[in-house]
């Protein structure tokens, strides 16, 4: 197994510029088979800190143009993985994309759960400073103590998260 190094850095504002050319090439492709391409994740959040990883979800109508935009993504070269577990959430991968920012690419219908879970948490954390500064330092902190364990790294952080999103009425 692949040792991945933990790193979570300070906000960085070149993440939205990061997020906004990953979506120019998402969008010149699948076209309007998108209702819209949102910048979830912490880089998502202005002075939160972050893995360095930009997270966007693809929002389609429903689940009739999918196929047609894993035909379309798979033309610039990413790849569906499948759910990985999680109910209307559809993952993909690429490879050899050395200009852009790397990035997690996940499709959800506009009805997804998950969905409503990324834009109810970043918009909640977008308001509330207080909650950016605590859940930064929480992150750090797991980096620091973590690593090398990603899983470890995640424990550390769900009691934080948990109390956020018990805050944002996600629990």
């Amino acid at each position: 197994m692949q040792m991945k190094t933990v790193i979570v850095l300070p906000y960085d504002p070149k993440w939205k510029t990061d997020f906004e050319n990953i979506k120019r090439e998402l969008a010149s492709a699948i076209g309007d088979l998108a209702i819209r391409i949102e910048h979830v994740g912490s880089t998502s959040v202005e002075g939160l800190s972050a893995k360095p990883i930009i997270d966007i979800d693809i929002v389609i109508k429903d689940y009739s143009v999918f196929n047609c935009l894993v035909d379309r993504l798979k033309n610039i070269g990413y790849f569906h993985e499948g759910n990985l577990g999680i109910k209307d959430r559809e993952a993909f991968k690429y490879f050899d994309k050395p200009y852009l920012q790397t990035h997690h690419l996940y499709v959800c219908p506009q009805n997804s759960g998950e969905l409503l879970r990324h834009i109810t948490f970043r918009d909640f954390l977008r308001k509330n400073p207080d909650a950016v500064k605590k859940y930064s330092k929480v992150k750090e902190e797991a980096a620091k103590l973590f690593p090398n364990d990603i899983e470890k790294y995640i424990e550390y952080k769900s009691p934080c998260i948990e109390e956020l999103y018990s805050l944002c009425g996600l629990l």
